[in-house]
């Protein structure tokens, strides 16, 4: 089966291809779940910038920002899994589920927000993988002369992906997915270690909190703030990882999440106050980059960092996959089908390592990703679809209260996204005019 498969408005060949892989049925565990669910949002390019979030917004709303991302995303995750047979049809990609609730807008607003995301994604951790084995090179390679470039590291890692994107399905990346779960661990934990180590080394006098720049210059790194906060939260995929799952699938996803959320608390929470209280307004976009000794530690946070971003570059690949698989599964079979894979795959590939290695802007993408993909489908419409499918409570009042407090958070994070939307695209601008096309960062 192949859990990204989502179908089309149409009636047709990707909708008898769909009906396939409904009847087929799932083979996961509540542990797979865990796994896909932590790869896609527990990612060090989700992890690096927090700090750097926290230091644009200052302690107090640097703080309240990322626990409400936390519980908001969270609950939005068990809706949408509560979704899963809302109508008595298994809907095996978020673009379905959507189309069922809101008709054929809601599938187009998603598929429009999941490639965006996707493929925002996709750009944002291949840069961070480039820089982290450029890191690890630069620790064995001090040399200047015939040093490789962070744009060589980035088009290996591309080579690479393309390799593990002739992998059928999500299902099948199970064991992948479940050894970058033991490097998110390990990530998130060597990182915490070497940023406390560090800052205590530094003159905690001369650490600063206060937020940098003009008055318009601190407002547009809030905004851009949010965009990371966003961004770190961002799962778009939720409805293609629970159709890997077996019987009973909701109990099941509820399961994974929320054992994914448990790793999400406890890695994200403390590495952003770490990285913030250690290296104060300092602190850069990407954490690794602040860390100094000792140096073979952060050569292992780098690696695991490029194994963890592995596997979520995969899951994120899958929805625009999708689109293709649809009309060639309908079509041909064996030999050609797969040779039409790798024409497909190959293409995405180029495209998203052109993109990453002409602007390797880290923070500015992940930024945009978080406010243009990641706030619709992981905030805005978890809620209006809870208001339309969701179980509402019986009691009048009670019931009043959930629609109020839905509605609320349906309508500020729309605000948020838009907000963060202009801070990305503003700090893109001025990055463009001070760095040249493929600049080695």
């Amino acid at each position: 089966m192949s859990p990204a498969i989502g179908g089309t408005p149409e009636e047709g060949g990707g909708a008898d291809v769909e009906k396939v892989a409904v009847e087929k049925g799932g083979r996961g565990t509540w542990r797979h779940a865990a796994f896909h669910v932590a790869t896609t949002i527990a990612t060090p390019a989700a992890y690096a910038p927090l700090p750097f979030a926290l230091a644009s917004l200052g302690w107090p709303l640097g703080v309240c920002s990322l626990v409400i991302g936390t519980l908001v995303t969270w609950c939005s995750s068990l809706v949408v899994a509560s979704l899963w047979q809302w109508n008595g049809d298994k809907h095996t990609s978020y673009r379905l589920l959507a189309k069922s609730i809101f008709g054929p807008w809601g599938y187009w607003y998603v598929s429009f927000f999941q490639q965006v995301a996707s493929i925002g994604n996709n750009i944002a951790i291949q840069i961070a993988a480039g820089s982290s084995l450029k890191a690890v090179y630069k620790h064995y390679h001090t040399a200047d002369d015939g040093a490789m470039t962070l744009q060589q590291f980035i088009i290996l890692f591309g080579t690479f992906e393309l390799l593990l994107s002739q992998l059928p399905d999500i299902h099948s990346l199970r064991w992948v997915n479940a050894a970058c779960t033991a490097s998110t661990v390990g990530f998130a934990g060597t990182a915490i270690g070497v940023t406390i180590y560090d800052g205590h080394r530094i003159d905690r006098k001369e650490v600063d909190y206060s937020l940098q720049g003009s008055a318009a210059s601190k407002i547009f790194r809030a905004f851009n703030a949010l965009g990371t906060i966003a961004f770190s939260f961002g799962d778009a995929m939720l409805p293609e990882i629970q159709s890997s799952l077996r019987e009973p699938v909701r109990m099941n996803m509820y399961k994974g999440v929320s054992t994914a959320y448990s790793i999400i608390v406890m890695s994200y929470w403390t590495l952003a106050f770490s990285g913030y209280w250690a290296f104060g307004s300092g602190v850069q976009p990407y954490i690794l980059s602040s860390l100094t000794v000792p140096r073979w530690t952060t050569v292992m946070a780098n690696l695991f960092a490029v194994i963890q971003i592995t596997g979520c570059f995969q899951i994120y690949c899958r929805p625009t996959f999708a689109q293709f698989e649809q009309q060639i599964q309908a079509k041909d079979a064996g030999y050609r089908a797969r040779l039409w894979r790798l024409v497909y795959t190959s293409a995405y590939m180029v495209l998203i390592t052109l993109i990453s290695a002409a602007m390797p802007f880290f923070g500015d993408f992940v930024s945009v990703c978080g406010a243009v993909g990641f706030t619709p489908l992981d905030f805005v419409l978890p809620a209006l679809a809870f208001l339309k499918a969701g179980k509402l409570p019986e009691n009048p009042g009670l019931r009043r209260a959930v629609k109020a407090i839905t509605s609320a958070v349906a309508v500020l994070f729309s605000i948020v996204g838009a907000l963060a939307c202009i801070g990305a695209v503003r700090a893109i601008a001025l990055d463009v005019k001070t760095y040249k096309f493929f600049h080695d960062m």
